[in-house]
C-alpha cells in the first residue's frame, strides 16, 4: 500500500469546545490540503460529552447562567476572520435557538433538545437574553454534530468517554496515548492537547489557610470551578469571607441563596428584594478592586460599527515588536487605550452627536494625531464633549475606589450600592451606547495582543506584572461581567445583609486564638471581618508543576514538556503556562533540547499562546479561530506527509 493510501490517525486530547472549534477547522480545510479520500481517523478522548465538555455539560444547575448575550456567542468563523482556510459562517447561539419557534431558519443536523426546560428555554430565547449554560450546552452539542455531518466518509471521529492519562513515542514515529481503564493505548501518528481549564493543587498561601480551617473546624474552599465544588458544609447564617468579584462570586451567590430556596419579588416602584430562606450564609466580599465586574451591555449600537483595528492592529503591533524589549505598561498601553477610546468616541459623535461641540470628522483627524495621554489629548476631549459623564476615564474604570475610604462598614454599602445602581442603569441606556463601543474596541485589543505576544519582544517582567496581572484583571473587569440582572440581584441581597461589601486590596488573615479568618480594608479604616469560612472565588491559575490532569503531571514528571520561563535583566517569570512554538504550537520538549516536538501539539487555556476563550462573539476576528485554523492546517500538513503508518487500537 503507498503512503497515501495508509489511515493518518490524529488523537485529541479533550472534546469540548476546544477540539470542536479545531476539528471544524479540520473540516474546513480538507479539500485543500487533504489528500482525497485518504483515510483519517480523530480520537477524541475525554470524559465529557463531545461539544460542551466539562465546564458547559448539561449535568450542572439551571441557576448558571452565560455573561454573554445570546446573539454575541458563534463558534463559526465570518468575514471578519482572518484565518488563511476558508471562512464558513454558522449560526450564532440565538440564531440557532430561533429555529426551535419557528422565528428562524432550521439548521441541520436538526434534533430538539431531550430536556424540556432547556427546549422550552430556547423557544424564548432573544437575542439580547443571557442564556442558561445548558442552553449553551445545547448549541455546541449541535455544532459538533454539524462538523460529524459535514466531514467526508473516509473521516472518521471516534470518542473515548475516559482520561488519557500519558502520552509516549518516538519523535520520529507513532505516539501511544494510554488511557484511563484501558489496557491497550491509542496508537496516533500526531497528538493534541486541548484539554481547556484545568484543576491544579492550590498554592502554599491557600494550603496555609487550608490547614488552618482544618485545626479549627472552619469552611475553606481554594479557587475552584463552582459548577463543580460541594457547598453543603457551609451552614446557614455562617459568615464566609469571599475573596473575588468575578464570575465565579456571581455564581457562587446563586447557588447559595436561590440554590437555597431564596426567592426575588419586585416591590412597589420597580425595585428588587431578596426574600431569604433561612438557609444562606452570610458572604463578606472583597477583592483587589472592591467592587463587582461591570455589567454587559443590554442594547446594541445606535451608530456605525468602529472600523477596528486602528492604531494597534497587526502593523502597529510589529513596529512595536522591532522596537523592543517593551513594557507593556509603558511602551503599548498608549496605543491600546487610543483604541478603546476611538472606540467610546466613534460611538459617541455618530450616534449622539447633540452631546458634542464638534463634526466628527474634525475630532477624528485631531483624535489621530494625538497621543492618548497628552494634554492636547484632553483639551480635545474636554472642549469636544462637554459633559464629563461622556468622556472614557479608564484609570477610574479600572480602579473605582482608589482615594475612597468611609468611617463605617455601613456608609461604605451604601456608596457600594449606589455605585451597583448606577453602573447597571447605564449599562441598559442606550443613551450611553459609546461605552458599547469602547467594549468593541476593548475586545480588538485582547483579539491583537496574541500577536505581540508571539514576537517575545515583552519584558519578563512586564508580562508577569502586567499582561498575566494587571491586564488580564482590567479587561475581565471591563469585558467579562455579568448580565445586569446579576447586579439587580446583588444590590437585593446587600440589602437583605445575605451579603456585605468589605472593600478594596484585602488583607486575609487568620486569628490563631479566636480560631476565624479576618479581612481588613483600607476602604473601610479600622474595621475588622471576622468569618468562620474562607472561599477564593476564582478559576485555579494554569500551573504545570501543581496541575492535577494525569496526563501533564505525567509528561512533565518525565520531563517531556517545559514550563514557559522568560528572563530578563532583572526578572524571570515562571508563568505556569505550558510552552509551545508560536508558528504551530507543538510542545517544547526539554529531551529534544528545547525544541518542538515533531508529533505532540496543545493549544488553549493550558499553553503561552495566552488564547483562551473556545468561542466568541460575532465580527471580532477571534484569536481562538485564528489559531484553531493555524493549528489545522498545520495538523493535515503533517498527516498528509508522514509515510509512517499508525497502528489504529483500542476500544470503539
Amino acid at each position: 500500500m503507498t503512503a497515501a493510501g495508509r489511515p493518518a490517525v490524529l488523537a485529541v486530547v479533550g472534546a469540548g469546545p476546544r477540539a470542536t472549534g479545531l476539528l471544524e477547522r479540520i473540516a474546513a480545510n480538507l479539500a485543500e490540503l487533504w489528500p482525497r479520500r485518504r483515510a483519517l481517523h480523530v480520537h477524541l478522548v475525554d470524559p465529557h460529552p463531545p461539544g460542551p465538555g466539562r465546564v458547559w455539560r448539561h449535568d450542572q444547575s439551571p441557576l448558571l447562567r452565560m455573561n454573554s448575550m445570546a446573539e454575541d456567542v458563534t463558534m463559526f468563523t465570518d468575514e471578519s476572520s482572518t484565518v488563511e482556510g476558508p471562512v464558513r459562517p454558522g449560526p450564532s447561539l440565538a440564531a440557532w435557538a430561533a429555529q426551535f419557534s419557528g422565528r428562524g431558519p432550521r439548521h441541520e443536523p436538526y434534533a430538539e433538545p431531550a430536556d424540556p426546560e432547556v427546549l422550552a428555554e430556547l423557544r424564548s430565547l432573544g437575542g439580547a437574553d443571557f442564556p442558561t449554560r445548558r442552553a449553551q450546552s445545547a448549541y455546541l452539542d449541535w455544532v459538533f454534530r454539524r462538523v460529524l455531518a459535514e466531514l467526508p466518509p473516509w473521516v472518521r471521529v471516534e470518542w473515548h468517554a475516559t482520561t488519557a492519562t500519558s502520552v509516549t513515542g518516538p519523535p520520529d514515529g507513532p505516539q501511544r496515548l494510554h488511557l484511563a481503564g484501558r489496557d491497550l493505548p491509542l496508537t496516533a501518528d500526531l497528538v493534541v492537547l486541548a484539554q481547556g481549564h484545568l484543576d491544579s493543587a492550590p498554592p502554599a498561601e491557600h494550603r496555609t489557610h487550608a490547614a488552618f480551617a482544618r485545626r479549627h473546624g472552619l469552611f475553606h474552599l481554594p479557587p475552584a470551578y463552582t459548577a463543580d465544588v460541594d457547598l453543603s458544609a457551609v451552614r446557614p447564617g455562617q459568615h464566609v469571607l469571599v475573596r473575588g468579584f468575578g464570575l465565579a462570586f456571581v455564581d457562587l451567590v446563586s447557588l447559595l441563596t436561590e440554590g437555597r430556596g431564596g426567592t426575588y419579588r419586585r416591590e412597589p416602584g420597580g425595585t428588587l428584594a431578596y426574600r431569604p430562606s433561612g438557609r444562606e450564609p452570610v458572604l463578606h466580599v472583597a477583592s483587589r478592586r472592591g467592587v463587582p465586574y461591570r455589567s454587559k451591555t443590554h442594547y446594541r449600537l445606535q451608530g456605525p460599527r468602529p472600523p477596528l483595528p486602528r492604531y494597534f492592529g497587526p502593523a502597529q503591533v510589529a513596529r512595536s515588536a522591532a522596537a523592543g524589549p517593551l513594557d507593556l505598561r509603558r511602551d503599548v498601553w498608549p496605543l491600546m487605550a487610543k483604541e478603546i477610546g476611538y472606540g467610546h468616541y466613534h460611538e459617541l459623535f455618530l450616534a449622539h452627536p447633540d452631546r458634542t461641540t464638534v463634526a466628527w470628522a474634525d475630532f477624528e483627524a485631531a483624535f489621530d494625531e494625538l497621543g492618548w495621554y497628552t494634554a492636547e489629548m484632553r483639551a480635545l476631549v474636554a472642549a469636544a464633549v462637554p459633559d464629563p459623564a461622556d468622556r472614557l476615564d479608564l484609570e477610574a474604570l479600572d480602579r473605582p475606589l482608589a482615594g475612597l475610604s468611609f468611617s463605617s462598614p455601613e456608609a461604605f454599602q451604601e456608596y457600594l450600592r449606589g455605585h451597583v445602581a448606577r453602573d447597571v442603569a447605564r449599562r441598559a441606556d442606550p443613551a450611553h451606547s459609546a461605552d458599547l463601543g469602547a467594549f468593541l474596541a476593548l475586545l480588538s485589543v485582547y483579539g491583537q495582543l496574541p500577536r505581540l505576544v508571539e514576537t517575545g519582544a515583552l519584558t519578563a517582567r512586564t508580562v508577569a506584572r502586567d499582561l498575566d496581572g494587571w491586564w488580564n484583571g482590567f479587561f475581565n473587569s471591563l469585558a467579562s461581567g455579568p448580565p445586569g440582572f446579576r447586579l439587580r440581584q446583588l444590590h437585593a441581597l446587600s440589602r437583605a445583609g445575605v451579603v456585605r461589601f468589605v472593600g478594596a486590596e484585602p488583607l486575609i488573615g487568620t486569628d490563631e486564638e479566636a480560631g476565624v479568618f479576618t479581612a481588613t480594608s483600607p476602604t473601610v479604616p479600622g474595621h475588622l471581618v471576622r468569618a468562620t469560612g474562607l472561599v477564593e472565588a476564582r478559576l485555579p491559575a494554569p500551573s504545570l508543576r501543581r496541575t492535577t490532569d494525569p496526563l501533564l503531571r505525567d509528561l512533565d514528571v518525565r520531563g517531556a514538556v517545559a514550563e514557559e520561563v522568560l528572563t530578563d535583566r532583572t526578572h524571570t517569570h515562571r508563568s505556569g503556562l505550558l510552552s509551545v512554538s508560536p508558528a504551530d504550537g507543538r510542545l517544547v520538549d526539554p529531551r529534544l533540547g528545547g525544541r518542538p516536538h515533531p508529533r505532540r501539539v496543545a493549544l488553549g487555556a493550558p499553553t503561552n499562546q495566552r488564547a483562551v476563550a473556545a468561542f466568541a462573539r460575532p465580527l471580532t476576528d477571534a484569536p481562538a479561530f485564528r489559531l484553531n485554523d493555524a493549528t489545522a492546517r498545520a495538523l493535515l500538513r503533517a498527516l498528509a506527509s508522514d509515510p509512517a503508518p499508525a497502528v489504529v487500537q483500542g476500544s470503539r
